[in-house]
C-alpha cells in the first residue's frame, strides 16, 4: 500500500468514488434543467421573474409603511 494517498474523511471509498465517476458523472452547470421543454423552462423562467417581482413589490410596500409610521 505504499502507492496509496491519504484520503480525508468523508472523501469515501474505492467503491462511492466509482460509483460517482461511472454513475453521478462530472458536475455539470450547463443546461441543469434537463428532460424539460423549452416551453417549460420558459413557464420557469417567467414563475421566477414573478416570485421576484411579488417579493419587491412587498419589500417596496413595507418601506412605504415605515416611511408612513415616521412621518406621523
Amino acid at each position: 500500500m505504499a502507492g496509496e494517498e491519504k484520503k480525508a474523511s468523508g472523501e469515501g471509498g474505492r467503491l462511492l468514488g466509482w460509483v460517482f465517476r461511472n454513475l453521478a458523472g462530472p458536475p455539470t452547470v450547463e443546461n441543469a434543467v434537463q428532460g424539460g421543454s423549452q416551453q417549460a423552462r420558459d413557464l420557469w423562467k417567467q414563475d421566477l421573474e414573478r416570485r421576484k417581482q411579488w417579493s419587491r413589490e412587498q419589500r417596496e410596500r413595507k418601506r412605504a409603511e415605515r416611511e408612513a409610521r415616521r412621518t406621523d
